[in-house]
């Protein structure tokens, strides 16, 4: 039947589980996807091997040393669930917490595995550290160095950040275990399925992925089930993983590439830049590029082309240059600049970070913008705080409890072994013009209220099979959508110190092939900033917006983000079972501006059909919705998000399928 003219005004965004869908791929580059929130651009620092108090421990008061970058929290600076005087005194385990100095920057790596984390933690009386997780001799302190933390004087940077946007002090890693364990949690919430490399079909360690998915890779997993670049492309959503060293450095003649790019740390120790097992994508077949193709061109990154979003930090460069960046980013830092004790540290993760915030800082894109800043496990640090164990396991690595146990598994327990969680307290930040301002989060959160929240932002649905988004909680509050709220100011970091910067640098590029400039004499630090009150003028393009419903929670039915686009459709739908095809007709507004239409056909809580596409500039759309089960007769809710740049409306309106 044909609809009647429809004008803009009522948009209900459904974060319901979305059964029987699927999309059509669009042929060209993606237009910018609808959301339920004024974000329209995540992108997810990826680090490594972080536990909070290694980072957070005496925040927000720094030692101050002369000749180290110096930190002053601001005036009513909130306290953190850190390591207090009895702690870093009279601590359980058999050393005490020791600060470590900016020249300390570079340790040995830890014992991180899922195992031995467990014992560290011993019954949660967290006393076990230095006989568990610690890396052997490494240094004058030896094993003791498991315990140490760095404060204000090292990670100056992130503690800047912190003052600045919001951060987290419960925040936990989803599984015990190290890095791949947390790079497949954060993408799908789920380590098991694993063909091999595994325990009881769970990721439990570092595997590399099968070498038929990555050709620079040394392993045989592969993992099935979904990920969330299967639910992004299914709602065709633009996404990309970025990492450095990526792009091969020699290909042979049968297309086989090679990943050879190196760079040194701040010890001039060198390492390969691509590390496999840290790239999630790549263990499932439909979200590798096993050959490590190029992107087609500069407008198809984020789209489905020979890449399969799977990039170059070049690319994300790139992209960010020319006004394509994805909707969702998952940002993984070359090896030297990755965090991760041995081949990197907190000076060289700095820089990265530094560059990434500075460069997306000054694009247009920023004002609906949010980074968030994530690790991907603790690589064995003490950290006081024992987790709430919500995913019990009874699997042979299995050691919280006594040999064989992680928290209670009910007899009946259907649920997958080999993946007790949550893990060690990691760092979480969020950097936006929306992020709360100096704020600390206490929620529990995990690895994957991250996957979570980009799911409910593209009401994407759940990823299903035990997924531990199911019962992930929420980073919601460490944003304020509220539209009197004047939004975080933008801050500049100096790379190589941390520090807050008057003005902008220049010349910056996230990938480290680029010269950021980083000089302190080159560059106005800002003294003020750590010593202001906290208000700040709402800065320049940011729009308020409706605030997000919870999950589960119906958001009103109409919502606007943004200047509105002032436009009137006209839509006609035709069709039924599992094709329906909507045309419509746009008059008014400005049709020389972008605009992205989303279209959904939605019963109750479930999105059964969605596509996308782009409005002509002779103001007309045509689309087909399939659905996997065909539609059965009767009433259901076409629902289409309008987006041109700066703004966000939606219409809903009730059709009748023959």
């Amino acid at each position: 039947m044909r609809t009647p003219t429809i004008l803009v005004g009522g948009f209900a965004a459904a974060a319901a589980a979305a059964v029987g869908l699927t999309a059509a791929h669009a042929a060209g580059p993606l237009p910018l996807a609808p959301t339920s929130t004024p974000i329209k651009h995540v992108v997810v620092i990826f680090g490594e091997n972080i536990s909070f108090d290694h980072y957070f421990g005496t925040y927000p008061n720094a030692a101050n040393p002369a000749g180290e970058p110096q930190f002053n929290a601001k005036l009513n600076t909130p306290g953190v669930n850190g390591l207090n005087g009895a702690l870093l005194t009279n601590n359980p385990n058999s050393a005490q917490p020791q600060r470590l100095d900016r020249s300390e920057a570079v340790t040995c790596s830890n014992n991180h595995a899922y195992g031995a984390e467990q014992k560290a933690f011993d019954n949660g009386l967290m006393d076990k550290f230095v006989e568990y997780t610690a890396g052997g001799s490494c240094g004058p302190r030896g094993s003791s160095m498991v315990m140490d933390y760095y404060d204000g004087n090292t990670v100056t940077g992130l503690w800047n950040l912190a003052q600045n946007f919001s951060m987290s002090d419960n925040s936990y890693d989803t599984n015990f275990g190290p890095s791949t364990v947390g790079a497949i949690n954060l993408i799908s919430g789920n380590t098991h399925g694993a063909s091999a490399g595994g325990e009881n079909g769970s990721v439990i360690g570092d595997p590399d992925p099968s070498t038929t998915l990555d050709d620079c890779a040394n392993g045989n997993t592969i993992m099935s089930g979904k990920n969330v670049g299967d639910l992004l492309n299914a709602h065709n959503v633009s996404w990309g993983w970025f990492e450095g060293g990526f792009r091969p450095t020699s290909v042979d003649g049968s297309g086989k590439a090679t990943c050879g790019a190196t760079h040194a740390n701040v010890a001039n120790g060198s390492s390969k830049d691509y590390i496999p097992h840290h790239e999630p994508f790549e263990y499932y077949a439909s979200t590798a590029n096993p050959h490590h193709l190029a992107p087609s061109s500069t407008a198809m990154i984020g789209s489905t082309d020979q890449a399969n979003h799977n990039y170059d930090l070049t690319d994300f460069d790139a992209a960010l240059a020319a006004g394509n960046l994805p909707s969702v980013s998952f940002l993984k830092a070359a090896a030297f600049e990755d965090s991760h004790p041995g081949n990197s540290d907190p000076l060289d993760e700095q820089r990265f970070i530094a560059r990434t915030l500075d460069a997306l800082q000054q694009s247009p894109e920023w004002s609906s913008t949010a980074v968030i800043i994530a690790y991907d496990d603790s690589d064995g640090w003490y950290d006081h705080q024992m987790s709430p164990i919500v995913s019990p396991s009874a699997g042979p690595s299995d050691a919280l409890n006594g040999t064989g146990k992680c928290g209670n598994v009910k007899a009946t327990s259907v649920a997958y072994n080999d993946r007790c969680g949550y893990g060690p307290r990691l760092p979480l930040l969020v950097i936006s013009p929306y992020a709360k301002v100096n704020y600390v989060d206490h929620a529990i959160t995990d690895q994957t209220s991250v996957l979570k929240f980009i799911e409910d932002n593209w009401q994407l649905g759940r990823i299903g099979d035990q997924s531990m988004d199911a019962i992930a909680g929420d980073i919601g509050g460490m944003f304020d959508f509220d539209p009197n709220y004047k939004g975080a100011p933008k801050v500049f970091l100096d790379p190589t110190t941390g520090s807050v910067l008057k003005t902008a640098p220049s010349g910056i590029t996230v990938s480290p092939n680029g010269t950021p400039n980083s000089g302190d004499a080159a560059l106005d630090v800002d003294s003020s900033v750590n010593t202001d009150d906290g208000s700040a003028p709402q800065p320049a393009g940011i729009a308020p917006a409706a605030a997000p419903a919870p999950a589960a929670t119906p958001v009103p039915s109409k919502l606007t983000a943004g200047k509105a686009p002032k436009l009137t459709l006209s839509c006609a739908t035709r069709g039924g079972g599992k094709k329906v095809s909507v045309s419509c007709k746009a008059k008014g507004g400005d049709l020389t501006k972008a605009t992205a239409l989303r279209f959904r056909i939605v019963k109750g809580n479930h999105v059964l059909a969605t596509t996308r596409t782009t409005l002509s500039k002779k103001g007309t759309a045509k689309v087909t919705l399939r659905s996997k089960k065909a539609l059965k007769k009767g009433k259901y809710t076409l629902r289409i998000a309008i987006t041109q740049k700066g703004g966000l409306i939606g219409l809903s309106k009730t059709v009748k399928l023959a």
